[in-house]
């Protein structure tokens, strides 16, 4: 479970006051708002690069507020996906099971593992000059799952992308979060996005995170009949 308990961030002129939502264990969930609103605020504070000036950020029930974001067990994917220009694709996965002192054995097991789930076995000894977009984002996506966080935080993850590789992303993102239960929070600007992907939306609107609730399409209950 991620839960804000009225934060306030500030950043700037900018200011986040009395933020407040959760989302529960497992859930997908996507927060929308137009640019400059503070989104990549709220997910650089909940993975700690932001500290936060009152307010409580609580992780699976624990007060995560000021601990070291490597202590925060949480997988980031930013905007520009920040993939390390001289690490090979393996290189990439290996990366924080090395830095946790994970056995080579362990991370090779890992790597085969999660390469496989991702459908880039074969990029394995590739270099990341010259990955399409859409292999840039599911090595991005590999290194944040290879630890097995709790969380899962993405930053327009599917922006750049073309729109047939945006819907195989959105599809293999389901399935990832689907398989491995981890809790996830996803920025988007795309409607049709976070329709396909959400369990829970959300939207900032005058400093504060509202959830919006949509309502399901199908034929109408007895009970609305009913009413009309």
């Amino acid at each position: 479970m991620i839960e804000f308990q009225q934060v306030c961030i500030r950043a700037g002129d900018f200011h986040l006051k009395d933020i407040s939502f959760e989302i529960g264990s497992g859930q997908y969930a996507v927060l929308m708002g137009r640019t400059g609103r503070g989104k990549t605020t709220i997910l650089e504070s909940l993975c700690g690069l932001r500290r936060v000036q009152s307010g409580k950020i609580m992780i699976r029930g624990m007060d995560v507020t000021d601990w070291a974001p490597g202590d925060r067990e949480i997988g980031y994917v930013p905007q520009d996906l920040a993939l390390f220009p001289t690490f090979s694709v393996a290189e990439h996965l290996q990366f924080a099971l090395r830095l946790r002192r994970f056995h080579a054995t362990q991370i090779e097991h890992r790597v085969n593992e999660l390469a496989e789930m991702l459908g880039i076995t074969h990029l394995l000894k590739r270099q990341i000059e010259g990955l399409s977009g859409g292999e840039s984002q599911r090595v991005a996506l590999g290194r944040a799952l290879s630890f097995r966080p709790t969380v899962l935080l993405l930053d327009e993850p599917l922006s750049a992308l073309d729109s047939e590789t945006r819907e195989e992303i959105q599809t293999l993102l389901r399935t990832l979060t689907d398989n491995t239960g981890v809790t996830t929070l996803h920025i988007t600007h795309n409607t049709a996005e976070a329709t396909a992907l959400a369990d829970r939306r959300f939207h900032i609107a005058d400093g504060q995170v509202i959830e919006e609730f949509v309502k399901q399409s199908g034929p109408p209950s007895p009970t609305d009949s009913a009413a009309g």
